[in-house]
């Protein structure tokens, strides 16, 4: 009998691994910066164990995929809380990975309180990863009116310029107390959870691995990676009021972007180096997610941002005519948008793709959901499965998912887990985005005038 498991990546990957050793299921590679998706463990060979972004493995258990995943209670609770029947099912609290979920504001915005925010005059702006728990939150909390911003990370920024409340993950208040945020109340208390498949439960006998994973007790060993993108202790926040507000990427593009920046003479002290909040003569500049600027600066919560060409597209094809566009591409970051399929799949081109004969639905998998469902409707893949992912895709292919819509520098680490690049959509680099309002505006457009011809000179020199 074959089980199969979901396993995070990321921040619970180190207690995890240790989770399953202590039981006696020791997994091999499986370890903080091993990339491998597909693990094995050699006391169990029956065992089907794959890696995932951590929001991806309620999904996943849910659907059926999966019997067993291990993933943060706010995770599971994120779904049932929109999809109340999913067959999803609490095992047992593993008690590693704890981060409470808040609801929290701004020191500075001065509703410190949930009485002074069900008193707010204004519609309360919401943000957060968890955009059902915020909106369970609002509703309890009887809201006149309110408006839920969903962002992929790094939504305790957001307050008290771009939204009045973030529903965030932390360790404790004392850390929102130390990014000056205040915290309204208390949702949750997470930590890891092992997850079943109701119907997994019922058609397959998981009761001696589940003792065993149950009766696990782990020290915590640490988080691999800054949780929630937070805002950490030391970073600057603007006084006074700037001319011009610019986002900057967090995560694996800062390093090229801090290059690119002094290059374009545009030091800014403080990025690059923990800080996700800083003023630049006169710029007040956050740090979030690449894949949330194109919506945030078409929002007008940014005048302009750092992304890649890629999440500006995606944005696009979704809302067309959102007043957001593309003012400098700045040529770094380059990379290419493929599709891709299983080596093991005998096709070449998106063409032979769309010949294969399958009894269900073509499964499509990607971050780039808009772009993925373009590509699928663009070559007529019919019928068709969008599958919304939040990272680690490659481990979708070939048992959750047909095709991927993929970023790729080299291809190499598409051909090491045995994929081919069967179509390449288009080439995507860093750009400078702007609020198509903004730039017009006679008091901002000098400002922006000078950033981007300093980035125009970066861009000749990188």
């Amino acid at each position: 009998m074959q089980v199969k498991i979901a396993l995070p990546k990321g921040q619970l990957q180190n207690s995890t691994a240790a989770l399953f050793r202590e039981a006696g299921y020791a997994i091999a590679d499986y370890r903080d910066g091993s990339r491998s998706y597909r693990l094995r463990c050699d006391v169990a060979p029956d065992l089907f164990l794959k890696v995932f972004h951590e929001k991806d493995i309620a999904i996943q258990v849910a659907v059926g995929n999966y019997d067993l995943g291990i993933c943060r209670l706010g995770w599971v609770d994120e779904l049932l809380s929109k999809y109340r029947s999913d067959a999803v099912v609490k095992v047992h609290d593993l008690g590693y990975g704890k981060r409470n979920l808040y609801a929290v504001t701004s020191r500075a915005s001065g509703l410190n309180s949930l009485e002074a925010l069900r008193r707010y005059a204004g519609s309360v702006r919401i943000v957060s990863e968890y955009p059902n728990l915020a909106e369970a939150f609002a509703l309890k909390q009887r809201l006149w009116r309110f408006q839920i911003f969903p962002v992929w990370g790094a939504a305790a920024v957001y307050p008290p310029e771009n939204a009045e409340v973030a529903v965030v993950t932390e360790t404790s208040a004392e850390k929102l107390d130390e990014q000056g945020l205040v915290p309204l109340t208390t949702l949750l208390e997470s930590s890891a959870y092992l997850v079943a498949n109701r119907n997994s439960l019922q058609s397959k006998d998981l009761s001696r691995l589940l003792k065993a994973l149950s009766a696990g007790v782990v020290k915590e060993a640490g988080d691999s990676e800054e949780a929630n993108g937070g805002v950490p202790a030391g970073s600057r926040r603007s006084e006074g009021k700037p001319r011009l507000s610019l986002a900057l990427p967090d995560g694996h593009q800062q390093r090229h972007v801090v290059d690119f920046l002094n290059k374009a003479g545009l030091k800014i002290e403080g990025y690059g180096s923990n800080g996700c909040r800083m003023e630049f003569n006169g710029v007040s500049v956050k740090v979030v997610r690449p894949q949330d600027m194109p919506l945030q600066v078409a929002n007008g919560n940014f005048d302009l941002a750092i992304t890649g060409r890629d999440w500006l597209r995606d944005c696009l094809y979704r809302f067309p005519s959102c007043p957001v566009t593309e003012l400098l591409n700045l040529g770094f970051g380059k990379v290419r948008i493929v599709a891709v399929v299983s080596k093991d799949l005998p096709v070449g081109s998106t063409a032979e793709l769309r010949k294969v004969k399958r009894e269900s639905a073509l499964r499509v998998a990607s971050e780039y959901i808009n772009i993925a469902d373009k590509y699928a409707n663009d070559n007529h893949l019919t019928p068709c499965k969008l599958i919304p992912t939040w990272g680690a895709s490659e481990a979708f292919l070939p048992e959750d998912a047909d095709v991927l819509i993929e970023n790729t520098e080299t291809g190499s680490t598409i051909s090491r887990h045995n994929l081919k690049i069967i179509d390449t959509l288009f080439e995507s680099t860093a750009c400078l985005i702007g609020n198509t309002e903004a730039i017009k505006r006679p008091e901002k457009k000098k400002e922006i005038g000078h950033i981007i011809d300093a980035m125009s000179r970066g861009a000749a020199a990188h």
